[in-house]
């Protein structure tokens, strides 16, 4: 009898003078009850064969899909009969370990030992991964080295690499969890259910949150065994976070649905759906107040093989998600791919390239997030320093290459499955999915709050985030500030209105680079509710033109320094017709200090005047100047006229009829806002036009 094992059994024993007894599931046990007896052996062999092509799956590193599942619910109808048997509660044991649920795993291998210290020859391993769960890193290395030290080497080969990298998952945990993060985990138990609730997707402005679920809908799934996956919505009302919502039939049909990434502006819904046993991507639009049925990828991205959770990258240019085909960089699980678009209109996609060898390991990877600054990788991985189960890594694209994996750390990252990381623009918060001891059932979604500096660090070995409030930190020493080169957002949101009627209005956004004139993006404000969400690098000068049939043009300007702290701005944009009186201010032109020289980013603006004009032939419009109140009446007044005249001379010299132009100086006369202070007298400084004829 193994040392470790008797010592356990001791104990266990060491507070009751009797110990249960061990009863097997033989004929010559249940004479009484010959019946039950039939019908809970019967339960167990057809168990034993969902369990058998459970661990066969694991050991190959692939999905092992419902079988542990499966093989529970009939192993349950043998634990009512009897509950006392070693073998049952050591299988149980072992299946739990492989579901969502696997926190329970522990207290049926305690008991299988208790019955019989020598139950099966694997009961070291499990014990080990279920004291893993714990965090007792010790304890379970004890049970992994016993067990590796003892076994037969069939037995251990039939691990394949399990049992070196549990060892190895066990060092990282120790490592891991000395070295706390600063930040909170928070169960967001207003859209949790006991069901499985993950893949979170969130807006930039962290208004909206989507997931997957497969909580009670009405629909049972295809195996029978529990609700189909569907997707929901819930929304931020006074800091939590409303009913989830089933988001109705144009997303979610009779199969499983699971959501992949809501793309940077909120219209575009990633996702991947099952058909006939096959995982193929697909993408939904919202047009109005609805999201339209979803459309399939080309034959490039959905192949043979499964293709599942999935992310654009900042210029949804690059699609990266995770793929099951045996061409990985170790020919093993899942790994994550990526392929270039060629054609958006048509949605032709390059034949996908794995993305590395520094983001793919031997084992699996399981979900991947692009973050919008373009140049980080989030993503889930059995691999790398893991602790156990998946954890959650970031990864810098540096010179074309991503670099190794940082491991996000505990508490964020524990021995459970813990990924479907997802970023607010303001890097405050982010959302996650675990399976950790503690949640409402199953997967459940989490907040993840980080303290500090307001934007999520790049991960250094100086970085350092607030601890769980469950769990404070007992060192409270602040450390100094880390100075990170940063390119923080801001989230610009709002909505296109009639200026007039305040009726949502859809519009035309153009994002340009003021500095250079390149336009940046496009999007359409929402039909139906005229509303729209932008993300905005540091570092530039931005114009946005926005157009609508009918209006006239609106202009924004916003310069964003280098290294900027990360902003909201909420603005509704009233857009005005093109009916006589109509007058707008050019934010985007631009003038020498103290002169009416023309600089040169202001020729975008124009030129889109130029195009009004054009379009619209019979306009005569009135272009005037406006300045603040400091200074002389008389020099504020002949600048004022002076830019007017400068911005007339740009317009003929671009064919624009002379005789349909005016040009006014007003100087300080025409306030629109208070002169009291710096920012009144710079909306005042300005330069508009005014619709006089149509």
């Amino acid at each position: 009898m193994k040392i470790s094992i008797i010592f356990f059994v001791v104990l266990l024993a060491g507070t009751s003078a009797f110990a249960q007894q061990n009863i097997e599931f033989k004929a010559g046990n249940f004479k009484d009850d010959k019946e039950g007896y039939k019908k809970a052996v019967e339960a167990i062999k057809t168990a034993d064969e969902y369990r058998s092509a459970g661990n066969e799956s694991i050991y190959a590193v692939v999905s092992p899909k419902e079988n542990f599942k499966m093989a529970i619910q009939r192993y349950k109808v043998a634990y009512q009969f009897n509950a006392n048997s070693a073998t049952l509660n050591f299988k149980l044991g072992n299946c739990y370990l492989y579901t969502n649920e696997r926190y329970k795993a522990l207290k049926f291998l305690e008991k299988a030992v208790k019955l019989n210290a020598e139950v099966d020859p694997f009961i070291e391993f499990y014990l080990g991964m279920a004291y893993q769960l714990e965090m007792e890193w010790s304890k379970a290395t004890k049970y992994y080295k016993s067990f590796q030290s003892s076994s037969r080497s069939k037995q251990i080969a039939s691990l394949g690499k399990m049992l070196a990298k549990r060892i190895r998952e066990c060092k990282h945990g120790i490592t891991l969890g000395s070295d706390k993060k600063r930040v909170w985990v928070d169960n967001v138990a207003e859209v949790n259910s006991e069901y499985d609730d993950y893949s979170p997707c969130v807006s930039m402005d962290g208004s909206m949150l989507m997931f997957t679920s497969n909580r009670e809908n009405g629909k049972v799934s295809k195996s029978g065994y529990d609700w189909d996956h569907d997707i929901y919505v819930s929304y931020l009302e006074n800091g939590e976070f409303t009913i989830p919502k089933n988001m109705g039939e144009q997303v979610n049909t009779p199969d499983n649905e699971t959501t992949g990434m809501l793309s940077y502006d909120g219209t575009k819904l990633l996702m991947y759906k099952e058909v006939d046993g096959q995982f193929d991507i697909y993408e939904s639009t919202l047009k109005g107040s609805k999201w339209v049925t979803m459309v399939s990828f080309s034959p490039q991205i959905n192949t043979k093989d499964n293709q599942t959770f999935c992310s654009f990258n900042a210029k949804e240019n690059k699609l990266y998600y995770i793929n099951d085909r045996k061409k990985g960089e170790g020919n093993y699980g899942n790994d994550i791919y990526v392929s270039q678009v060629m054609d958006k209109k048509t949605r032709k996609y390059e034949f996908p390239n794995s993305a590395g060898n520094a983001v793919n390991t031997k084992f699996n990877e399981g979900s991947v997030y692009m973050h919008p600054k373009g140049d980080l990788m989030f993503f889930s991985s059995e691999g790398h320093n893991s602790m156990g189960g998946y954890d959650i890594f970031m990864s810098k694209r540096k010179q074309g290459q991503w670099s190794i994996p940082e491991n996000l750390g505990w508490p964020i990252n524990t021995p459970y499955d813990d990924h479907f990381f997802a970023l607010t623009a303001s890097e405050k918060y982010a959302y996650i999915a675990s399976n950790r001891k503690g949640g409402k059932g199953g997967i459940d979604l989490y907040k993840i709050s980080f303290w500090g500096p307001d934007k999520f660090h790049e991960i250094d070995t100086e970085d350092y985030l607030l601890a769980s409030v469950a769990n404070p930190i007992a060192d409270v020493q602040i450390e100094n500030a880390v100075q990170v080169n940063r390119k923080s957002l801001t989230v610009f949101k709002g909505k296109t209105v009639d200026a007039l009627t305040n009726e949502p209005v859809e519009a035309l956004i153009e994002i340009l680079d003021n500095t250079t004139g390149k336009k940046i993006e496009t999007i359409t404000t929402n039909s139906a509710t005229g509303k729209f969400l932008l993300s905005l690098n540091s570092g530039k000068n931005y114009g946005l033109a926005i157009k609508s049939k009918g209006y006239l043009f609106h202009s924004e300007n916003f310069d964003i320094p280098k290294n900027s702290e990360y902003n909201l701005i909420d603005k509704t944009l009233k857009l005005k017709n093109v009916a006589v009186g109509s007058k707008i201010a050019l934010r985007n032109v631009f003038y020498d200090v103290g002169k009416s020289t023309l600089r040169p980013e202001s020729g975008s603006e124009l030129n889109r005047l130029v195009k009004l004009m054009q379009d619209v032939p019979t306009l005569k419009v009135e272009i005037s100047g406006h300045t603040d109140n400091m200074g002389s009446k008389t020099l504020n007044s002949k600048l004022s006229e002076d830019r007017a005249k400068s911005v007339v001379l740009y317009l003929t010299n671009k064919g624009i009829a002379l005789d349909r132009l005016v040009a006014v100086g007003y100087g300080s006369a025409k306030p629109i806002a208070s002169n009291e202070s710096s920012e009144g007298r710079q909306e005042n400084r300005r330069t508009e036009f005014e619709i006089k004829s149509n």
